[in-house]
């Protein structure tokens, strides 16, 4: 049974309005903004039942959470573990940002730069004592896991907490290094959606992240001159999708939900400037961007044959019955341990590998700074970009959600060669009215 968990940032808080560091300092509670937010939260997850609700014990979070229950007439008491705390930083919280990057300004510099690497001197009773707040977070959340996952198997939780708590329950979960805690983002009051297949240390997978439609916030901003957007979209619906056939390099096109889809992206983006469109080529996820492009005229579509879909070869066209009924046992394998799998007369997932990334790789290199571009291709590409992402190899395959139709914002702050930021993962909300992924997402 699956364990879903709904995770969600504090609302905007005074800390955050005077843009100061924040940590594990109590004296900061929501703004009117922030309870506004949180009321919106309880709207998104309205026809969601949930069977336990988790709090940081920290006021501005706990509020938030206090918020959600109210409006959502629920009669769950709200668990507060210290498992939930925020990032500790006792010799920054309280100081206004501006203020850190000044006095503190190569320490500042390691800590967006090198977060693992990161570290506090703190006095202690027993003397100067080294603390590295990312690692200690990282071992912090895996505590969490541990404990919420023994208690709450099968069932909804909801877990409200902040922002550095947040990007190490998501890293922890998915096998991400403490290298990339600055490349998650978490805006206030944005949804994640996390499920276990089932204890710790078990599968866990992406199914979204840092989802703000319901604040009435399609993407985050975007406003660095130097840096480079890439939304990266999965193609719509076709049969095969809908039938749960293995499509790979087969020339499906959209059926009519996926144009309708495509559709509904186009509108989701259409107020998004785009400087540029590249394509897989094959039917699906270019008539997908094509129909985004429809409020774009000035930008023509490029295609890109390194992000064609990976060979299923022999099974491409099969459900997994079939599958299972000429190849016993494949089809386990390649649903637990996806990086072992040679497709008959097809490809392994390292193939998929290689050419995804050197198709992104060249994506990058010739996007303009200050530009913003959508990349249009399929379930295993778009995984094995994301993973790409952290460093992850093909073993981490099945971590990352991609739904039909769905968006995924990747950002690189500062030019081609900067670390790449996620903004948000595998955007839904504008193909249904609800938080979750209810695309067909299902065979390759």
């Amino acid at each position: 049974m699956t364990t879903r968990v709904i995770l969600v940032r504090h609302g905007q808080s005074t800390y955050n309005a005077q843009q100061r560091i924040q940590g594990r300092l109590d004296h900061s509670v929501l703004t009117e903004q922030g309870k506004a937010d949180a009321k919106l939260v309880a709207a998104a997850l309205q026809d969601l039942p949930l069977d336990a609700i988790y709090s940081s014990p920290l006021q501005r979070a706990r509020q938030t959470a206090e918020e959600i229950v109210a409006h959502l007439g629920s009669s769950l008491t709200i668990e507060s573990p210290e498992t939930l705390l925020e990032v500790d930083l006792p010799l920054w919280q309280g100081m206004l940002r501006k203020e850190v990057q000044t006095q503190f300004a190569q320490e500042y510099q390691v800590w967006k730069q090198q977060p693992e690497a990161f570290k506090m001197v703190i006095s202690t009773p027993e003397g100067p004592k080294e603390h590295y707040p990312v690692l200690a977070m990282h071992e912090q959340a895996k505590r969490f896991w541990q404990d919420l996952l023994a208690k709450h198997q099968g069932q909804t939780v909801l877990v409200v907490a902040h922002n550095g708590i947040n990007r190490c329950l998501l890293s922890t979960a998915l096998n991400i290094s403490p290298a990339y805690y600055q490349s998650i983002l978490q805006s206030n009051c944005g949804i994640s959606v996390l499920n276990f297949a089932g204890g710790w240390g078990e599968e866990a997978q992406l199914e979204s992240m840092n989802l703000t439609n319901h604040l009435g916030v399609a993407l985050p901003k975007f406003n660095k001159p130097e840096g480079i957007r890439l939304l990266l979209v999965r193609h719509g619906e076709t049969q095969w999708n809908r039938d749960k056939r293995f499509q790979g390099v087969k020339d499906i096109p959209l059926n009519e939900t996926g144009k309708e889809q495509g559709r509904k992206a186009g509108e989701f983006l259409k107020d998004v400037h785009l400087d540029f469109a590249v394509s897989s080529p094959l039917l699906r996820p270019k008539e997908t961007a094509e129909l985004i492009l429809e409020a774009h005229p000035g930008v023509e579509l490029q295609l890109n044959p390194l992000l064609a879909e990976i060979s299923h070869g022999l099974w491409e066209g099969m459900l997994e019955s079939e599958i299972e009924a000429d190849y016993p046992g494949m089809l386990a394998e390649w649903q637990n341990s996806p990086e072992t799998v040679q497709m008959p007369e097809g490809e392994n997932l390292q193939q998929v590998w290689d050419r995804a990334i050197a198709a992104w790789s060249s994506i990058l290199e010739s996007a303009k700074p200050g530009t913003t571009g959508i990349v249009a291709a399929h379930d295993a590409i778009n995984k094995a970009i994301v993973c790409h992402l952290f460093n992850l190899d093909p073993q981490y395959f099945w971590h990352f959600k991609q739904g039909n139709g769905a968006v995924t914002v990747i950002d690189y702050p500062y030019g081609a060669q900067s670390k790449p930021m996620l903004k948000c993962h595998n955007i839904t909300s504008h193909l249904n009215s609800g938080i979750l992924d209810r695309t067909a997402a299902g065979a390759l």
